[in-house]
Formats: C-alpha cells, sequence, structure tokens
C-alpha cells in the first residue's frame, strides 16, 4: 500500500463507527477507545480529502461519500475478515466474536442458559447481544445471526430451531383489578376492559390474537399505558398495581401469576404459536464464532426443539 494510502485499520474504524452511529457505541462494540477511534478518522477524511461522517451531539451518520464508500467497503472487510478466520480452524479453540440480534423474550428467557454454557466451553469467544425487537436486516446490522420469530426471511438466509418450540401469549390482571372490573369471558369483552398495549418503534400497536376449537378472535383493545417491547416489565407492574390487563408471554407472566400477584384470564383461548429460530445468512464461510454456536445450540439444546 503507497505511504499516502488510508490504512486498513482506519477503513476499518470508520466501518464500524459508521454501523454503529457513534463513536461510543463503536468502542464499546470494538474494545477501542472512542478518542482511538475518533483520531482514525479524523486521519482517513484528511488523507481522502473529503467528509465521511456528519457529527452531531445525537448522532453519526454517513455523507453521500461516506455512504458510497461504506457500500463498496463492506464486501472487502467481510473477506478480509472471513480470510483470517480461517486460521481459527488451526486453533484448538476457536477465538472472535459472535453478534447476536435478538428480541427482548429470548434474552430474558431461553438464550441465557445457551449463552452461560456456550462461554464456559469457548472461553476465548465473546458474545456481543443486541437486544432488538424491531425487523432488521441482520447483516446490514451488522451482527452475524438474529433470533426471530416466522416472519418471512430475506434472502439467502438460513433459520434452525432454536429455544421453545410451541409459544403462548396470556392475559393477566391483578385481582384487585378483576373484582372492580369483572372477569373476561370472552375476548371481545376486553374491549370493555382497560388494557395495557404493546407497540413497535414503527409505531405498529398489534391486536390481541386468541383462538379456541379451531375459532381465531382478533380484538383491538384500549387501554391507559402504551409501552414499547423492551419496557414491557413496567406494563407489567402497571398490571399487578391493577390498572390493566396485560397480554405477554406467558413464561413472562407466570412468575407473577405463580405469586398471586397476577390472575390469568381467558387461559382456553390462549393461542399457541410456533417458536424462535436463528437464522444467518447462506453464504459459503460462516465464521468460526457462529459455526461454534450452531454446533452447540444442535447439540446441547435439542431437546427445545
Amino acid at each position: 500500500m503507497h505511504a499516502d494510502s488510508p490504512s486498513m485499520a482506519d477503513l476499518a474504524a470508520f466501518a464500524l463507527v459508521a454501523r454503529h452511529r457513534g463513536f461510543r457505541q463503536a468502542a464499546r462494540a470494538s474494545g477501542q477507545s472512542a478518542s482511538a477511534l475518533s483520531e482514525a478518522l479524523r486521519r482517513l477524511e484528511q488523507q481522502l480529502g473529503i467528509r465521511l461522517l456528519e457529527r452531531t451531539t445525537r448522532s453519526v451518520t454517513p455523507t453521500a461519500a461516506g455512504a458510497l464508500l461504506l457500500t463498496r467497503l463492506r464486501p472487502a472487510l467481510e473477506e478480509v475478515s472471513s480470510a483470517l478466520d480461517v486460521l481459527n480452524d488451526l486453533r484448538d479453540s476457536p477465538r472472535g466474536t459472535l453478534r447476536l440480534n435478538v428480541p427482548v423474550n429470548a434474552a430474558r428467557f431461553f438464550l441465557q442458559p445457551m449463552v452461560d454454557q456456550f462461554l464456559r466451553a469457548y472461553p476465548q469467544i465473546r458474545v456481543e447481544l443486541v437486544v432488538d425487537n424491531n425487523f432488521v436486516d441482520v447483516v446490514a446490522s451488522g451482527c452475524d445471526a438474529g433470533i426471530r420469530y416466522g416472519e418471512r426471511l430475506e434472502q439467502d438466509m438460513i433459520a434452525i430451531p432454536i429455544g421453545p418450540r410451541t409459544q403462548r401469549f396470556a392475559v393477566a390482571g391483578a385481582p384487585s383489578y378483576l373484582a372492580q372490573r369483572g372477569v373476561p369471558a370472552h375476548p371481545r369483552d376486553l374491549l370493555q376492559h382497560a388494557c395495557l398495549l404493546g407497540k413497535f418503534l414503527s409505531g405498529a400497536v398489534p391486536p390481541w390474537e386468541f383462538e379456541r376449537d379451531g375459532q381465531k378472535v382478533s380484538v383491538e383493545p384500549d387501554g391507559p399505558v402504551i409501552v414499547t417491547p423492551t419496557a414491557a416489565d413496567f406494563a407489567v407492574s402497571m398490571a399487578i398495581a391493577g390498572h390493566g390487563l396485560v397480554y405477554l408471554f406467558e413464561e413472562w407472566l407466570q412468575p407473577y401469576i405463580d405469586a398471586g400477584q397476577l390472575q390469568p384470564v381467558l387461559e382456553d383461548w390462549a393461542m399457541p404459536f410456533p417458536g424462535p429460530f436463528l437464522y444467518y445468512a447462506g453464504r459459503r464461510h460462516l465464521p468460526a464464532p457462529l459455526r461454534t454456536f450452531i454446533d452447540f445450540v444442535q447439540a446441547n439444546f435439542a431437546q427445545l426443539a
């Protein structure tokens, strides 16, 4: 490389900061210092003679030139990473970072024991968990793999079962609330109740869905509180305080039901749905940390599948 040419390290730093939309976020993800990344960007922009990132106090976004460079640069950096990762096959124990994009309930429930045992078996692998209920492109987000429920997969994606294969949503309310407002006997009765709702960052408020004896019912109730999925615990606390009914993963509500803080309703209407999948790009060479994780999950947690 010519003496005046940008270094591969500086180009990689630019791609990292652009992907994470911030110096501090990129620093946390990579283990480098924010000041070192900032210096790399300053040096790169000076060498190229063009601004690559727009920096504000709230965000960092690529300029038109930066976006163009990133589009061409990302495949090259992935090729370099794959080439270096081949050396992992020669090691007794693989190393590197496994980046997973997962929904809140996966991080809260079934993923924890998997990652616990995985890190004990492979101490040189680092797991970076991005908890995100939005429908993101795993590759574009910079993650190696994602966990999602039955959404249509992007082209060339591979999906394998992970976690419980059947799950249910449950509805519950505080005994004090139900004593005051009555117990719903049919999902349509929820339209007369205060319900604690969830909303995706896109603004969509999903309906509450039920099924009994082959009959499916979907309702769109109203209520005093709306939360995004990452704040589901807030909705649960509001339900316990008597502000309304909550609709959430059964395993999320079960401890509060067992403790008597919440009482389940419409149990015979709880609709089962297929469990989640781990999905990843079906490219020829998988990074060693991801390949190791896939093999580990299939060998040790097949009973969940």
